[in-house]
Parts: structure tokens; sequence; C-alpha cells
């Protein structure tokens, strides 16, 4: 390597490890990796570190866990570092003004979508929900606005049409590092082009809340087959028989021509597991009812009598 960068290095949860193992590959100075303080965690609730601090202590690199990057003396902290230049991952703490200036070549986003489409804290979750065919990463120069800044490299994958979100997430771990590795090696050649982002195609991501993960058995087939899939793993789709919570972990769109009450059973047979919905059907293929362990539809019906039965 011809330029080996000091780099700090920001993030938190399991999406952020592959770009950290990459920069550490690739032979740049990690001066510190930044990451959220230790939290309750589990049913245990007991304190637990992010999977990002795990990941540095195995590699041997100093940690820092900061609970506010706007608290005093942060930047000061930071330039002591003496950075050229820090990388974030779904870090999830704000980063202000004062610490945006304080790498020589700024920082870098790793976002999780084609900008503009998505900005904000859930654009996986929010691009399988709405159905979206593509996404991919974004190299993002920050700026302090919500993911506003001018992009700096951007590669795109297709949404596989079964895809949930948990394993598009996975995937996009992998491509988020070797988009950091590209635009890297681009600004060692000095290649690297920013441009700002269109103004048109704006969307943004909300965070995302456990009360839109209720199935509304009124909607589309099609609409809650996304709603499992854009839930799962967290917070799982999830509707309500015999006063009890049931999860629907995934399930198959299907056409219907039966003139059915959304939400009713019209199959629980052979191991199927159909419900009307306000346009067509949908094969439950994966349930958990509270308390128990999730189940292919033919092992729930094999302990369970649902024809006819009412979901919501």
């Amino acid at each position: 390597m011809i330029h080996r960068l000091r780099i700090a290095y920001a993030g938190t949860p399991e999406f952020a490890v592959s770009a950290l193992d990459a920069l550490h590959a690739a032979g740049h100075e990690i001066v510190a990796v930044y990451t959220q303080p230790d939290r309750p965690a589990g049913r245990g609730q007991s304190v637990t570190a992010s999977p990002v601090k795990l990941r540095a202590l195995e590699l041997g690199l100093p940690v820092e866990q900061p609970a506010t990057m706007r608290s005093p003396g942060a930047a000061e902290r930071l330039q002591a570092l003496g950075p050229d230049l820090m990388v974030v991952a779904a870090y999830g703490l704000i980063l202000p003004r004062e610490i945006l200036a304080v790498p020589r070549l700024g920082c870098w986003n790793i976002h999780a979508s084609l900008l503009p489409r998505w900005r904000g804290a859930a654009p996986i979750q929010r691009a399988v929900l709405a159905g979206d065919t593509q996404t991919g990463i974004t190299i993002m120069q920050m700026d302090a606005g919500l993911d506003t800044g001018p992009m700096l490299l951007a590669m795109a994958t297709q949404i596989g049409e079964r895809e949930t979100a948990g394993e598009l997430h996975d995937r996009l771990a992998t491509l988020g590092a070797e988009a950091l590795v590209a635009a890297l090696g681009e600004w060692e050649s000095g290649q690297l082009a920013s441009r700002q982002q269109p103004a048109e195609g704006v969307t943004y991501a909300a965070k995302i809340r456990k009360d839109e993960a209720l199935i509304d058995w009124t909607s589309p087939a099609l609409a809650i087959d996304r709603q499992a899939r854009a839930f799962n793993p967290w917070p799982v789709a999830e509707t309500r028989w015999d006063g009890r919570q049931l999860r629907v972990w995934s399930a198959e769109p299907l056409g219907c021509d039966e003139d059915a009450e959304p939400g009713r059973v019209i199959e629980a047979s052979d191991g199927r597991l159909v419900v009307a919905t306000g346009d067509g059907a949908l094969s439950l293929t994966r349930v958990q009812l509270s308390g128990r362990r999730s189940v292919t539809a033919a092992e729930f019906l094999n302990a369970h009598s649902m024809a006819g039965a009412r979901l919501g």
C-alpha cells in the first residue's frame, strides 16, 4: 500500500464489523474504534459489548466508548489521535460539526441504500417494506445533515424476491466493506470524485417501531408478505389468535378465488396454513406462538386445529 492512512472507525452493530475487518486487512492504521457504550441486552439484561467492540478487542485495537460525541473534549480527544479519515458505519450517535472537521479527509459514511433514497435509520427494512427491487451501498462524505452529504461511490445490488431484511443486511454488510475498500483505492489513485445527491428521489427511512409489526389482514397479501420479510429478524410481523400473540416469520402470497373475510383461515391441512387477506391470500410458512419456538406451518398444524380460525 502506498498510502497507509490513520483511520478512526465508528460503528456499533454487526453490520459494521465487515468494514472494520476490511480496513484492518488492508493495512491501514486504525487509531481508535468508536462504538456505543456497553448496554443491557437479552432476556437476562446482562451488560453486553457491541459486536464492533468485541471484534476490535479481538484485533487488538483501542476502543473509545463516549456516551455522546457532543460531550466536552470529544473533538479534542479525536484530534489527539491524529486521524487522516474517520469511517462511520451504523454508529448510532450524531457527529457534530466539530467532530466532522477533525480528520483532514473528513468523515465517510457507509450507508445501506442508494442515496438519496432511504436516508435515515432503517434503510434496509424500508426498502423491503416498500417492495424495492434494487438497493445498495453509498459511500458518502458526511456533513451536518441527515445523510445529505456528497456521494463518493455507490454499489448496487438486486433485492431477492423472497429475501428478508436480515438476509439483505448480511449481504449489504459485505458489500459495504467492498465499497469502502474500492473508494479508498480510488482515493489512492486520485480518481475518487464526489458528486452532490440529486434533489429528486429523496425518501426517509424512519426508525422501525414495534407497533408496525402488527398485521392488518385487510391489506393485500403482497403487502403483508413484504411486512413479514422486512421485519425478519426484528420486530417480526405478528397477529393475534385465540387471544395470544402469533408471530409470522415467513409467508408466501397466493391468489385467492374465495370471497373470504380478511384474517380468516381458509386452508389448514396438508401442512398448509392459508389466510385470506384484503387482496389474495397468504400462506404462512413459519410461525411462532407466544412463549414457544418458531415452527413450520406443518408442525404448527400438528399441534393446533386452525380450520376456520380468525386471526387478528
